[in-house]
């Protein structure tokens, strides 16, 4: 890594990370429901899922900050269940960047090592570097209420990674920020991962954010994984409605089918795999209601009746108005079938 020692670091050993039948109590109440999962070293997995799913319960029991009731956590192949969070070499980034307001941000980036006895040279050159390649260079002697929400979150990483930990764990450290800010963001991120090659977990429940950071997504809901795969597998093919929902803006139309493929209730098909043809002339008809103008694209949502509201994207140059009828063909080569329990066939 340019500037931060990192360079040195690609040939060090990263943090591989193995849940084996995890699970978590509160009192009576199970919230992580048996979870297997193998993180490889240099992995960058995203946690996603709708609130109260478990995504960042799992995340704080990898970190030590849960207690495992059940289960074991296995980091380079050691069994580190009941070890506490200092011990386990992880560093972990919040929403909340969690700085010492009375400190400067060098004072901040450095304080671990502070704490742990490093010696003042080894301090200076290492928050230097990362402050090098996070562009903090400039602000290393402003305290944190002089600095924007971008700024703050990129000290609290910085912070992280002069510890050298074995993996970065990430909880929604971008969901205080604004759009602008949240994309540039993920693009730091993005870049930080390439750089570092360590390993990464982060949770989000914003889907854009995992597709465009993940290699691999982790889909929770109910404290069980429900499907884990690259965001294109978990695009294109879905294991059930839940992920087909979940996945993807807008998310893919589900309605209901009766047809030649058995087992099939239910027909799946995504916005983008539809064409506006003459009503008549397609798998089905519909009413526009509304569109959504967003430039070179356009999202049109149509009334189809007993089939429900569907959503199709159109090119931004597309006339259409609300109150047309229209009819819509689908793409055969992209239609997904699920059975009666929502799986997908």
């Amino acid at each position: 890594m340019v500037g931060l020692g990192i360079a040195e670091r690609k040939g060090l050993v990263m943090g591989s990370i193995t849940l084996n039948a995890v699970e978590k109590w509160f009192g009576p109440v199970q919230v992580i429901k048996g979870v297997d999962l193998e993180i490889v070293d240099g992995e960058f997995i995203v946690f996603v899922g709708p609130s109260g799913c478990g995504k960042s319960t799992l995340l704080r029991m990898i970190g030590g900050l849960e207690d495992i009731s059940r289960g074991t956590l296995e980091i380079d192949g050691k069994n580190v269940s009941d070890q506490p969070p200092s011990e386990r070499g992880l560093s972990m980034v919040f929403q909340s960047y969690a700085l010492y307001p009375h400190m400067s941000v060098f004072d901040n980036m450095g304080f671990s090592l502070k704490t742990a006895g490093a010696p003042q040279s080894e301090i200076d050159a290492k928050v230097n570097a990362v402050a090098e390649t996070l562009k903090l260079t400039d602000y290393l002697k402003r305290r944190p209420k002089e600095l924007s929400g971008g700024q703050r979150q990129r000290v609290a990483i910085g912070r992280s990674i002069v510890r050298e930990p074995t993996a970065f764990l990430f909880d929604e450290p971008l969901s205080n920020l604004d759009a602008a800010l949240r994309v540039e963001m993920r693009y730091e991120i993005s870049k930080l991962h390439q750089l570092l090659a360590a390993t990464m977990v982060y949770v989000t429940h914003d889907q854009v954010e995992a597709m465009t950071l993940a290699d691999r997504i982790v889909v929770l809901d109910a404290g069980k994984i429900i499907q884990v795969g690259t965001p294109k597998a978990l695009y294109s093919k879905p294991a059930n409605t839940f992920v087909a929902q979940f996945i993807g803006s807008p998310k893919m139309n589900i309605i209901p089918y009766t047809g030649p493929m058995e087992g099939a209730v239910q027909l799946g098909i995504r916005a983008e795999h539809m064409s506006i043809v003459a009503t008549g002339a397609g798998q089905c008809d519909g009413t526009v209601e509304v569109v959504e103008y967003l430039g070179a694209d356009t999202f049109v949502l149509l009334n189809c009746e007993a089939l429900g509201q569907m959503s199709v994207r159109v090119t931004g140059e597309s006339n259409l108005a609300p109150g047309e009828n229209v009819g819509l063909q689908f793409d055969p080569d992209h239609i997904h079938y699920f059975d009666s329990d929502n799986n997908r066939l």
